[in-house]
């Protein structure tokens, strides 16, 4: 995973940087996870978390972007909404290292270059590769051994960014992600003191606010959508 994050900022800042405008930031927040273990709600972060990322502003309406996020998860039938799962009592803590490419699109045009393009909602779609751990083998009772497992996702978000001062800006953003695993919490059918009983597959989402400088020659737009 890690060779994949530098050959991605490898990649994200070898494109022509003298082309139109370019924005780099972080993004630091929240996230948390919906599965077999724990409370159901969606977005309910309760991990801290955070983020890098580099933009291309094809036009004041789309951006392309790339994200490296680094997304701790936990969950505690403690604190879970069902009677079922505060009696079992069960939790669990991970970690996921997030890997994802695709596109932004401003409701609104957006340049903070310009009068009245200084802020939007948005929306975005990226393709996602993540990695963590998962059990594999129980050598005692209650003691496992795990290895790292990537997989792949489509994440979706919404947000609103604003421009701070000159070529500063800030964005409220919550992505969620689907995936098409069942073991984000470690529950497997081959051990049986992690088979869980849940049939449906892993969520996690990560809530916060990115903090963004823009740079690159003044923008002279590609016509787009």
């Amino acid at each position: 995973m890690k060779k994949s994050i530098f050959l991605f900022f490898f990649i994200a800042f070898g494109i022509n940087l003298n082309a139109q405008v370019y924005e780099i930031g972080v993004f630091l927040g929240g996230s948390n996870y919906v599965g077999d273990i724990g409370r159901t709600n969606y977005v309910y972060p309760n991990s801290l978390a955070g983020a890098v990322f580099f933009k291309y502003n094809y036009n004041p309406r789309i951006a392309f972007r790339g994200t490296y996020s680094y997304l701790p998860i936990q969950g505690n039938d403690l604190v879970a909404d069902t009677d079922f799962r505060v009696n079992r009592g069960l939790n669990f803590k991970n970690t996921i290292n997030e890997l994802a490419l695709g596109l932004e699109y401003n409701f609104y045009e957006y340049n903070i270059a310009e009068q009245g393009k200084t802020w939007t909602p948005y929306i975005l779609v990226e393709l996602a590769a993540f990695s963590y751990q998962t059990a594999v083998t129980e050598p005692v009772p209650f003691q496992y051994q795990y290895q790292n497992k990537t997989s792949f996702t489509v994440p979706v978000g919404i947000g609103f960014k604003s421009k701070l001062y000159q070529n500063l800006a800030f964005a409220l953003e919550t992505k969620m992600r689907y995936t098409s695993e069942d073991d984000l919490d470690y529950t497997t059918t081959n051990i049986q003191n992690l088979n869980f009983g849940g049939t449906g597959n892993d969520w996690y989402m990560f809530t916060g606010v990115s903090f963004i400088y823009t740079f690159g020659r003044p923008p002279c737009y590609t016509n787009g959508f």
